[in-house]
């Protein structure tokens, strides 16, 4: 039988060509926006995952879609042009849409259950509140800058253009990673955004809300660090 993945392949490969892998992934907590970069190994590794197990869901997953005839958008065939148009249509109004709605629900859970969670709940407004400011930045940067550069470059290429995208790409790269490892953080003092028992509806929808976030990020970080960004650095 011939097997679709290798554990020695890079994680953001696999779902640069498979972006359904990214489901499982997340399942495991696998990173493959920031951690895209790495072998498949290294990460089941790192977190004593079954090797076998995560292979086979992959497999797995890969056959039912085959199966059922269904075709998985291959953003790699995208010129720059049109995946940084799916980016910003997709990725960037969800981010502008959810973060205001979700400071809301954070700061409206934090006064009605300050007594009872106020210690989980004033790490998850911090949090949050420095992830809001590091994203909306980071999107104007991307839209008055970085996205118009590689739009022009991709019509009329020139050394210089492409040095400068690439300062510019470095420093987006970092604000990946930032917003990455805040989410991060924020999912570990939740309990993988698991409100508490005594929960009103406020609460769990803020939680669903912080997992939804979480979910558009990566793949928004994948589109941008695994198929966008190696293009220019090749």
């Amino acid at each position: 039988m011939i097997k679709n993945f290798k554990a020695s392949e890079k994680i953001g490969d696999i779902v640069s060509r498979f972006p359904k892998a990214a489901e499982i992934f997340k399942a495991y907590n696998i990173d493959f926006c920031c951690g895209g970069d790495r072998p498949l190994s290294q990460a089941m590794e790192e977190q004593n995952l079954n090797q076998r197990e995560v292979l086979d869901k992959l497999e797995e997953k890969y056959n039912e879609l085959r199966n059922m005839q269904l075709e998985e958008m291959d953003f790699r065939k995208l010129s720059m042009t049109e995946l940084i148009d799916h980016i910003m249509n997709t990725h960037h109004v969800f981010v502008k849409t959810e973060l205001p709605r979700i400071g809301d629900l954070i700061a409206k859970i934090l006064r009605v259950h300050s007594v009872e969670h106020g210690q989980e709940l004033l790490q998850v407004h911090k949090l949050f509140s420095n992830l809001r400011m590091e994203m909306e930045q980071h999107l104007i940067k991307e839209e008055a800058i970085l996205f118009p550069k590689i739009k022009d470059y991709e019509k009329t290429p020139s050394d210089q253009q492409l040095t400068e995208i690439i300062s510019v790409m470095k420093e987006t790269e970092n604000e990946h990673d930032g917003a990455g490892d805040l989410i991060k953080s924020l999912r570990k003092v939740t309990n993988g955004f698991t409100a508490p028992s005594d929960s009103c509806a406020s609460f769990v929808l803020t939680y669903k809300r912080l997992e939804a976030f979480e979910s558009d990020l990566f793949q928004h970080i994948h589109l941008e660090n695994n198929i966008l960004f190696p293009r220019l650095k090749k």
